[in-house]
């Protein structure tokens, strides 16, 4: 397996009481990298994370985690925030805090000034001796989350991290999130919302019905679909019309196609010497969504989209 890599899995296969979960995962996650595992509900990411960690066994398959064969023998530089949440509620955020990082190895003395200052710092100062049970969800999560970084790991894994945040929170994770990274530290986690994965991924999985359907940089996928192009001209028609594409489709008064292969500067020249009166002209490079859409398929776009609305209502 390849060094340089904080995760490698080759060929994971899982099921349960018979039912395929996870079908032939394979995933490379750089060190110094925030990954995001992305999919709907129900596509076998949770088995993944839990596979990758050790947590469970693959029934076929090979993994690595930190240059460990065994995954749980690097459980004290990992940091592992699971989907279901779950504190003490009558410990204090900076005892919980503390109490986290010592299930990782590290003295609790420690753990307590650590949680302090990751408290004061993400603006939870007034918080350090309030017990759990007296904050909002999205705070007790945020103290959890300290909690699963306190030890200072080489390896964070979050499993749906954003789930029943709201934008605060969900901009303060996103902020320890890309704190974490610059620091070194590798990142991975799982999601169902693409726009956080477009906002702060360099590399992701794309998984499907337990496979996985594209890995690797977003950039490349987003490359899988060709840009748009936005045209709108004073003159509906004349000698520049053929130096539009075959399938270009007017909506309202405006020209929508893919930028064509040659470029955009042969048409340019032609609408120009035609005397269209290029009166606007965009460019837009194809979002995350739309790359998700062609590699993963409608039917789990849409999957994706109701997770959300569940998410949010909740």
């Amino acid at each position: 397996m390849a060094s340089g890599l904080a995760i490698e899995a080759k060929g994971l296969f899982k099921s349960f009481d018979g039912k395929p979960a996870v079908r032939g995962i394979d995933i490379a996650v750089p060190q110094g990298t925030i990954y995001g595992i992305l999919g709907p509900n129900g596509a076998g990411k949770t088995t993944t994370l839990r596979m990758l960690l050790g947590i469970i066994e693959p029934d076929e398959g090979r993994r690595r985690l930190l240059g460990h064969e065994r995954p749980l023998e690097a459980a004290k530089i990992v940091g592992y925030l699971p989907e279901e949440r779950g504190l003490y509620p009558g410990m204090t955020t900076t005892e919980a805090i503390a109490f986290m990082g010592a299930l990782r190895g590290l003295p609790l003395d420690i753990g307590r000034k650590r949680g302090r200052i990751l408290l004061e710092q993400n603006g939870l100062g007034a918080y350090v001796s309030k017990p759990i049970k007296s904050l909002s969800k999205g705070m007790a999560q945020t103290v959890q989350l300290f909690g699963t970084i306190v030890h200072q790991p080489r390896l964070i894994v979050l499993d749906e991290p954003f789930s029943g945040l709201d934008a605060i929170n969900q901009g303060r994770l996103e902020h320890l999130i890309r704190e974490e990274a610059a620091a070194g530290t590798t990142v991975i986690f799982s999601t169902h919302v693409i726009a956080h994965a477009e906002r702060l991924c360099e590399r992701i999985a794309i998984i499907a019905g337990g496979q996985v359907r594209f890995e690797g940089l977003v950039s490349d996928a987003r490359d899988r679909l060709r840009p748009q192009v936005r045209l709108r001209t004073r003159r509906a028609d004349g000698a520049w019309r053929p130096a539009l594409p075959a399938d270009a489709a007017m909506v309202g008064d405006t020209w929508h196609f893919e930028l064509p292969k040659s470029g955009i500067e042969p048409m340019l020249k032609a609408l120009i010497d035609g005397g269209a009166g290029i009166e606007e002209l965009s460019i837009e490079r194809p979002g995350l969504h739309d790359a998700f859409v062609a590699i993963a398929g409608e039917a789990a776009a849409r999957e994706m989209a109701q997770g959300t609305e569940v998410g949010a209502a909740a």
